[in-house]
């Protein structure tokens, strides 16, 4: 059974940076990956994605230019680049794969003040 964990979350004033990890156990090798975004009161949203082969990503407008999705040497890892955050980027972070939706880990909460 693959489980995710997701670490690096925090308390950052606007316009400074996180860079949160994703830790998938129970497989050796992720495929496509992806980043969601639940902010308070509103539906998970895909912000960042990843193609299995790494050479391919996809962002919503919204995070365009300031963040950046990547995958680790450890081939069942992916990160997520933060930079000049903004109070809306306020909420917990998923890491899942956009095809398999594997069961969802506890997420890492991002809280940008302003």
């Amino acid at each position: 059974q693959v489980q995710l964990v997701e670490s690096g979350g925090g308390l950052v004033q606007a316009g400074g940076s996180l860079r949160l990890s994703c830790t998938a156990s129970g497989i050796s090798v992720i495929n496509a990956m992806a980043w969601y975004r639940q902010a308070p009161g509103k539906q998970r949203e895909l912000v960042a994605a990843l193609t299995s082969g790494g050479d391919k990503t996809n962002y919503v407008d919204s995070v365009k230019g300031r963040f950046t999705i990547s995958r680790g040497n450890a081939k069942n890892t992916v990160f997520l680049q933060m930079n000049s955050l903004k109070p809306e980027d306020t909420g917990v972070y998923y890491c899942n794969s956009p095809s398999r939706l594997y069961s969802w880990g506890q997420g890492t909460q991002v809280t940008v003040s302003a």
